[in-house]
């Protein structure tokens, strides 16, 4: 993998991106030593992408069988969905937990 400053990868931009490109190559972009971007093939920003979309849903299923196991009733959401919003609790969504209740109900 190559590795390039701020200066050098401004210089080279496009042999940079043609090397992505065309000849998988990645660039690791630097200033002072510290790694601060990456010019990546498109097909690996893809991969990427997809692999963190099938980690959320993996944490989301996990979330959800975790709320199902709780004791107690648990409550459909298109019953939740057709309660009077002033009804629902309103929680800000970064203290509450990633369940779908939680992503029906953030305000």
């Amino acid at each position: 993998m190559t590795r390039l400053n701020v200066s050098k990868a401004r210089e080279e931009f496009p042999e940079v991106v043609n090397r992505a490109a065309y000849g998988k190559e990645r660039t690791i972009v630097s200033r002072r030593g510290k790694d601060l971007a990456a010019v990546i093939p498109i097909e690996d920003l893809r991969l990427l992408e997809r692999l963190a979309r099938e980690e959320m849903d993996r944490l989301d299923l996990e979330d959800s069988r975790a709320a199902l196991a709780e004791p107690g009733e648990n409550t459909p959401l298109e019953v939740v969905k057709k309660k009077k919003p002033s009804s629902i609790e309103r929680t800000p969504c970064s203290v509450r937990p990633r369940t779908e209740l939680a992503w029906a109900t953030c305000t």
